[in-house]
């Protein structure tokens, strides 16, 4: 049994509710009226978090030489600097959540930002995939003592080994996030049966961070197991942005949510006769019934019973104790047959 994690007092673990994360990203385009909208919208869909992301581009990432990747219209960096919210912002916007009643979480870059974020009493990390392998990086995260969410996403599994042994050894309060770091993801490409492997060979709390246009792989993900989902959110798609084809907008997360929740509620194992079933049984399942008047002391034969609805006689499958009894009443024809009826 994986051991569960908690952040800001929740639990996240095999018998908990999934935990729900709307991923801000940078779709709020530097504004942090925009980012505040985000953070309600959240809330009102249902989410448990919304998470942003802090970079410093000097930290992160050489100005020059850096390859571009096709949801990026111009260098990363240049995009970095005109629109990542400064530090300040995310006291503002951790604030906030907390006042709204949402977990504010954040993924940090490089190491400032963690150390940045750490300072700020952030009560989880969120590491992309792009920084799954940083090991140094995530040395220093792990050190913190907090829970550490990790993304899979283009990763092969020799480098998740050696990350879950190196941050394992520091911190063992570790979550895996089955990703796809395409933009958008195909469908084709997400493999959901990668959830249930994670879990095997890690013996952690697994989620699934996912990147398809659409929510029906979030779903599908909590029914094979996942236990945090994280998907984008942006508050119009008609907006440009390099999340903007993965993301979705507020009234798909309050859809993404409500599905979430009631698969949740049909994951049970258990088969039995539930109580709103037994009215349809009553009358669903068949019964023995005459096909013909049946005079008293008439031996019935094959050709006088059959089965029919309701369920309410005997049982479909004593037919053939009810063939060669002889009739110890007078039965009507397309009537049920009681035992009492028979000698």
């Amino acid at each position: 049994m994986p051991k569960p994690i908690t952040i800001e007092r929740r639990t996240i673990g095999p018998d908990a509710p999934c935990f729900i994360i709307a991923e801000a990203c940078d779709n709020h385009l530097g504004s942090m009226e925009t980012a505040k909208e985000m953070v309600r919208q959240a809330k009102a869909a249902g989410a448990d978090a919304i998470k942003f992301q802090h970079h410093l581009p000097d930290e992160e990432m050489l100005r020059d030489g850096v390859p571009m990747s096709g949801n990026f219209n111009i260098p990363l960096f240049e995009f970095l600097q005109r629109y990542a919210l400064k530090l300040e912002h995310h006291y503002e916007l951790l604030e906030y959540c907390r006042a709204l009643g949402i977990i504010y979480l954040c993924t940090p870059f490089s190491r400032k930002a963690a150390e940045e974020l750490h300072s700020m009493g952030l009560g989880a990390f969120k590491i992309g995939s792009g920084e799954l392998t940083d090991l140094p990086t995530l040395k220093v995260i792990a050190s913190f003592g907090k829970p550490m969410i990790l993304s899979t996403g283009m990763a092969e599994w020799a480098e998740i080994d050696e990350t879950v042994n190196c941050v394992r050894g520091i911190n063992t309060q570790i979550a895996l996030m089955n990703c796809v770091s395409e933009y958008p993801a195909r469908h084709a490409d997400v493999n959901l049966g990668v959830i249930e492997k994670l879990a095997t060979r890690y013996d952690v709390i697994v989620g699934h961070s996912d990147h398809t246009p659409d929510i029906y792989t979030c779903i599908g993900a909590v029914a094979l197991g996942a236990k945090l989902i994280e998907k984008h959110l942006i508050l119009d798609r008609r907006q440009p942005g390099p999340d903007q084809a993965v993301s979705i907008e507020p009234y798909e997360l309050y859809e993404l949510v409500k599905g979430v929740r009631r698969v949740e509620e049909a994951l049970g194992a258990q088969k039995t006769v539930h109580a709103l079933e037994k009215p349809i049984r009553a009358w669903a399942h068949r019964s023995v019934v005459s096909l013909c008047p049946i005079p008293k002391g008439t031996t019935i034969s094959e050709s006088m019973v059959w089965t029919k609805r309701p369920g309410t006689g005997i049982e479909a499958k004593h037919l053939d104790r009810v063939i060669a009894r002889v009739a110890a009443t007078d039965i009507g024809a397309d009537q049920l047959i009681r035992w009492e009826q028979l000698a």
